[in-house]
């Protein structure tokens, strides 16, 4: 497995017989970078590997609707959607879904979770290993939330957790919001999450361009096995 680092929540993950990209948003510009993001998604476009293009939801920073131009280039391009994305054209090779979803498509099995903000997340099994892109799911535990949205949201939380717990996979890579919007709350999802799901790489997502916080949060979890993924720019290879 390899996988790419892009921009905020943007992930390429190659395996052996594909290519997944999730949560397309953007391309950063920014001159420190490891590969030029056109330049891959053109090898990508030339490669005979599958190409899988996942939305979690239709927030303007997980959803672009540049991707639906992808398929003009790659027949064999596939798009798994959050039904809360509007589309008004038809596009080829459309797959919406739905939290607490199970199907398979070509050499995947897909299954969806909740979200505590909007849409859904996905957990893939593909070439033998699992991997969880979280969207929007998070503790989103606010500063100035009161005690009762305080409560609302960490019951909402845990009990989608609970539900990825119960479909009893290892986690290979797990793409987890760690928002320093949050302030110091930014630790509380993905510290659950990882003492729920010890998954094998652990990797943040959704800091916008405070990539600090990546090398903060791997260093506040001195005592798990899962390996912390610290990421310090954008289009960056990160295994």
């Amino acid at each position: 497995m390899k996988i790419y680092y892009v921009y905020h929540s943007c992930f390429v993950v190659e395996t052996e017989s594909s290519f997944l990209i999730f949560d397309y948003y953007k391309n950063s510009e920014d001159t420190n970078q490891d590969f030029d993001f056109k330049e891959l998604l053109n090898a990508i476009f030339n490669s005979n590997k599958y190409l899988y293009v996942f939305s979690s939801h239709s927030h303007q920073d997980h959803f672009n609707s540049e991707v639906l131009s992808w398929s003009k280039e790659k027949m064999n391009t596939y798009y798994i959607l959050s039904n809360d994305i509007k589309l008004y054209n038809s596009v080829n090779n459309l797959y919406t879904a739905k939290q607490n979803e199970e199907f398979t498509l070509n050499n995947l099995n897909i299954s969806t979770f909740g979200s505590t903000d909007q849409g859904i997340s996905f957990l893939v099994n593909i070439d033998g290993m699992n991997i969880f892109h979280a969207g929007d799911l998070n503790w989103w535990k606010w500063m100035d939330d009161t005690p009762e949205e305080e409560k609302e949201m960490e019951d909402a939380f845990k009990s989608i957790v609970d539900d990825v717990v119960k479909a009893n996979v290892i986690i290979d890579a797990a793409f987890f919001p760690v928002d320093r919007r949050l302030e110091n709350n930014y630790l509380c999802g993905g510290q659950y999450f990882i003492e729920k799901l010890n998954p094998k790489i652990f990797v943040p997502m959704h800091f916008w361009d405070n990539f600090k916080t990546t090398a903060d949060f791997k260093q506040s979890q001195e005592n798990t096995s899962t390996d912390i993924i610290v990421i310090s720019h954008s289009n960056q290879i990160l295994m």
